[in-house]
């Protein structure tokens, strides 16, 4: 494999679930000694919050076992992503369907974050939600984060 492997995280905004997402990768990838072969980055199918810090709870929550989400900043999917990562990953359907029309039939085709425990899962937007929303989507995010790392893991060694 020449150079690295590269993940992008995707939700709606990139300041809930794509920037936990990431936090969440970049600790695994160091729990399983990939941090140096595998590289990640977030960013939303929308431009709301474009150069804003993940929303509060988010950091909050996940500070609550340790990721930190401090230095992250909100940036929009470009269609030149496509080409420049090797997985895309999406939060849930709409931001799925959203990637693919942006994608326009280019590069990678994107996935849904999840579909590596359950076809069609989906992390749930916690936005609108209570705390309990940040909690369980670092719970769906850990499982799913560590199923890429194991598949990777093995991807990379042969």
């Amino acid at each position: 494999m020449q150079g690295k492997l590269r993940i992008l995280m995707v939700c709606m905004g990139n300041i809930c679930r794509s920037p936990t997402m990431e936090g969440v990768l970049r600790a695994r990838l160091a729990a399983y000694g990939l941090q140096d072969r595998i590289e990640v980055d977030s960013a939303g199918t929308h431009d709301y919050h474009i150069g804003r810090a993940p929303d509060p709870r988010s950091v909050a929550a996940a500070a609550q076992r340790g990721y930190d989400l401090s230095a992250l900043r909100a940036r929009q999917v470009q269609a030149a992503d496509f080409s420049a990562f090797d997985f895309v990953l999406a939060a849930d359907r709409d931001n799925l369907a959203n990637l693919q029309r942006l994608r326009r039939g280019q590069g990678v085709e994107p996935q849904l974050l999840l579909s590596i425990l359950e076809a069609d899962a989906e992390v749930p937007d916690p936005y609108y939600g209570g705390p309990q929303g940040f909690e369980d989507v670092l719970d769906l995010v850990e499982a799913a984060c560590d199923a890429w790392c194991r598949r990777w893991q093995q991807h990379l060694r042969g």
